[in-house]
Formats: C-alpha cells, structure tokens, sequence
C-alpha cells in the first residue's frame, strides 16, 4: 500500500494504472483482514481505497475510539497515524461523524505538534494542514511530494527517478502547449482592441494542469485554456464594460450564432464575437475529424447559456435589483463556468466522452452541481468586498443576508457549511456506479479542486495571481526538477 500511494502522490500512476487497479482490487477484497492494523496502515487503506471509488466502511475507525467515543490518547501521541486519519477524513461522506469528528481531532492534534516534529515530517503536516490532499490540484501535490519523498531514508531510488524524468519530460510538453496558445492570444490582440479584459493566458493554461496533465490529454488542455481565456474576457465585457444595450445585442448575436450579424453589433465587441464563433468553429473542425462533430454542438450550447446568464447578472447589477436567493443560484450557478468547463474539458476526452456524456452532462448530474456549488460560494466569498465596493448589490451573500435577516458572518458561516456538504456530495458519489466513464467524472472534481486552490483561504487567485497561483506556475511551468 506504501508503495501506492508513493506512486500516485508522485504523480507517475498514469503509467501503472493496470497493476494498480488489480491490487486495490485484491486490498479491498481483503479489507476484513485489517482489525490488527495500526492507525497509520488502517487509514492508508481505507484513504486508497475510496479514492479507488470502492466504499469502505468508516466503521474500521471505531477501534480507535474509547468507552466514551472519543479517540483515545495513543492516536494523538502517533503523529504519522494522525496525519493519515485526516487525510482519510477528506473522503468522507454526509453522515459519517466519526470522519468528521476524525477530522476535527487530527487538526487541532497536528496544529498543535507540528514544531515537536522532525523537519521534513513537519514539512509534512504543515503542507497538509494549508493543502487537503483531497482538495489538492494533483499537479501540484506531486511536485510537492517529490520533495519530500527525496528526504524520505525509506524512498525506492528508482520510482524517485522515474518521477523525476516524468514530472521534466511533461513540463517541456506543457510549455510548448503554453507557448501554441500564448501564439493564438497574441494574435488575437484582445490587449490592444479590448484594454479593459484581463490579460491572464498564463492563468488559464494552468487550469488545464489541474484538469488533466497526461500527455494523451493535449489537444485537451489546449481547448481548455483558449476556452477559459474566452470566458474571461466575455466575463470582463458583461461585468464592468458592456451597456445594457449593448450586450443585449452581443447576447441576441449569439443566440443567433452567425457571422453575418456581426456588423450589428459595436466596434469592440466585432473581434469578441468573431474569436468567439471562430473558436467553436476550430472545435467542431477537430472534432468532426474524431467522428465526434455533435461534441461541438453540445460545447457551444453550453456557451450560449452562459452569455444568456451573463446578461442576467448585467441587467441586474444596472438596475440595482436583489434577487432570491434560489433566483440567485440558478443563473450564478451557470455564470460559475463550470458547466462550460466540464463541456470543454469533454472535448479533450474523446475516447470516453461520448454522445451519452453529453446528455448526462446536460441533466446537470449531482457530481456536477456539486462543483457548481462549491465554485459559486467559494467565489462569493472571496469576492463579496470588491462586489460591493463596486456597487453589485445582486451578489449571493447579500441574496442571502436579505432573505434569512442574518448578518454577513452567518451567511459567510453558511456558506462555508455548504461548501463542505457538497465536497461530501462529490466524494459519494465518485464511489457510485455511474452510466459515464469514471474519468470523465473525476475531471468535475478536479475542477472543484481548481477552485480551492484558487480561492485558498476565499481570496480571488485568479484576479490576483500573485496571491497563490504564481507560485504553483514557476514550479510546475518554469522550473525542472534537479534529477
């Protein structure tokens, strides 16, 4: 098990899916053998297991529990066994307390002994207690790990290597991706023709490293970054430049999805709307060479929803109205991009998605709304201050706030509550059988481990990289491993 989960944290289990998979497989058959385990070997199987999808019971914990349900004293003097109970925590699902009591427990435990520890073991615990392992971008997490692994005395000096060479080799693919899409934003010249856009391409091909970062996963990250560097501009027009007529214009015209209205529309929005029906126009292209040409369909009506909930929120913020909060969540729920996303993020998945994914897309399956949920309110709160500096009286705290007669701290609290139920609602069902390929499902939860990762600590990563995404760039885009 060890060697496992040494393999995915260091990011190289891509290449021993097979192998992998048949010994969870076997390790999970077992799971009844494990009543004389220690905490630490206990927790390692029960956290590989679920992230195999395979529903182990939380109840293998209570032994660790006393005659008055609390965890008994030797868990908080075992150290390594803690950190691997709150990081099996993270999976857990609605009404498992003892996971939530479990994750509690290590936290307060590992705050505290975190400076009695040996250095790299420290390391250890300090990085998971600001990083959920769950929550963790992969990417990330496995450059992390290979530093740590190296100053492990136990390390197998060949999987080390092996990472080491992998973790290299993909960064040279992806900074040629990152140089391809930076070529298509430089031409596209948005700088100059649409000064008020954020200039963020680098920020948007690092969202497809934390979607999927396989090298059969190009074309992938590639539709993905121009795709969220599309969102981000339509999302500057709609929020702080466009008139209300003027992008009731832009939102007929792409309803309409034809070139020939684009003289309809004003001067700086004609490139807008061109890139953007070009874009789509070079995804059905490639898809249609795949076989797949309705993938593109399916992509650009999602899209379409999202300009329509765009100009929603416009119109609101321009006439001061303050919605309900469900009113709220239905049109926010599609202006999280997540629905355009997830369908972008399909486009790079042709082998698995499949008209069928599609559909189930477009039922807005719990797995997804769940990630809605988790980057509609995450982005509410590290947001709300700027919002309401600038005037947006139609923002979900205030929506909230209105309608329950609370303060902004209960709302912020509630928030925060249902963030933490939706990350459950993702874990469950990860563990279900589902009509679509796993992996299709398991690209929505790495787009909810995007937003917290983003949004760490609720502030806006995205608008102001500096905070937390720079750092995570220069490791996994500028600087190679020493090997």
């Amino acid at each position: 098990m060890c060697l496992i989960d040494a393999v995915q944290r260091l990011g190289v289990a891509s290449h021993f899916e097979k192998e992998i998979d048949a010994q969870l497989e076997q390790i999970f058959a077992g799971e009844s053998a494990n009543t004389d385990y220690d905490l630490y070997t206990v927790a390692l199987h029960f956290r590989l297991c679920r992230q195999r999808g395979y529903n182990v019971s939380c109840s293998t914990f209570e032994k660790f529990k006393d005659s008055s349900g609390k965890f008994k004293p030797a868990v908080a003097s075992d150290p390594r066994g803690m950190l691997a109970l709150y990081e099996a925590s993270q999976l857990r699902v609605k009404g498992e307390d003892i996971l939530d009591e479990a994750l509690e427990f290590t936290t307060t435990h590992l705050e505290s002994c975190e400076l009695d520890l040996n250095p790299n073991f420290a390391n250890q615990v300090k990085h998971a207690l600001y990083q959920q392992l769950r929550k963790g971008i992969p990417r990330v997490e496995a450059r992390h790990f290979l530093s740590v692994y190296e100053d492990d005395k136990s390390k197998n000096e060949s999987l080390l290597k092996l990472a080491k060479l992998d973790f290299n080799f993909l960064q040279l693919l992806h900074k040629k991706e990152l140089c391809e899409v930076s070529r298509w934003w430089k031409d596209l010249d948005f700088v100059s023709k649409l000064p008020y856009a954020r200039d963020r391409m680098v920020e948007c091909y690092f969202w497809t490293l934390g979607l999927y970062s396989e090298p059969r996963y190009s074309l992938g990250r590639i539709i993905v970054a121009k795709t969220v560097a599309m969102i981000s501009v339509l999302d500057d027009t709609y929020d702080a430049y466009g008139t209300v007529e003027e992008l009731q214009l832009f939102t007929d015209s792409v309803e309409r999805w034809d070139i020939s209205v684009i003289n309809q529309l004003p001067e700086y929005m004609k490139p807008l709307y061109a890139a953007l029906l070009g874009l789509y126009d070079g995804f059905e292209e490639e898809m249609t060479k795949q076989g797949k040409s309705y993938a593109a369909c399916y992509a650009r009506e999602h899209m379409k929803d999202l300009v329509k909930a765009y100009n929603t929120e416009a119109k609101w913020f321009l006439a001061g109205y303050l919605p309900r909060f469900d009113e709220y969540m239905d049109i926010a729920s599609v202006t999280s991009t997540n629905f355009v996303l997830a369908s972008a993020c399909f486009l790079g998945m042709a082998e698995v998605a499949t008209k069928e994914a599609y559909d189930w897309l477009r039922t807005k399956p719990k797995s997804l709304m769940a990630c809605v949920t988790i980057g509609r309110l995450v982005d509410d709160i590290a947001t709300y201050e700027v919002e309401k500096e600038r005037g947006q009286l139609a923002t979900g705290i205030e929506c909230y706030m209105k309608e329950h007669d609370v303060s902004k701290e209960e709302a912020i609290s509630e928030f925060k509550t249902r963030i933490e139920d939706a990350w459950k609602d993702l874990n469950e069902e990860l563990m279900k059988p589902t009509s679509v390929s796993k992996h299709l499902v398991i690209r929505i939860m790495n787009l909810a481990r995007l937003l917290d990762v983003t949004y760490k600590n609720f502030d806006d990563g995205y608008t102001h990289p500096e905070k937390v995404l720079k750092a995570h760039v220069l490791k996994l885009l500028v600087n190679p491993v020493d090997v």
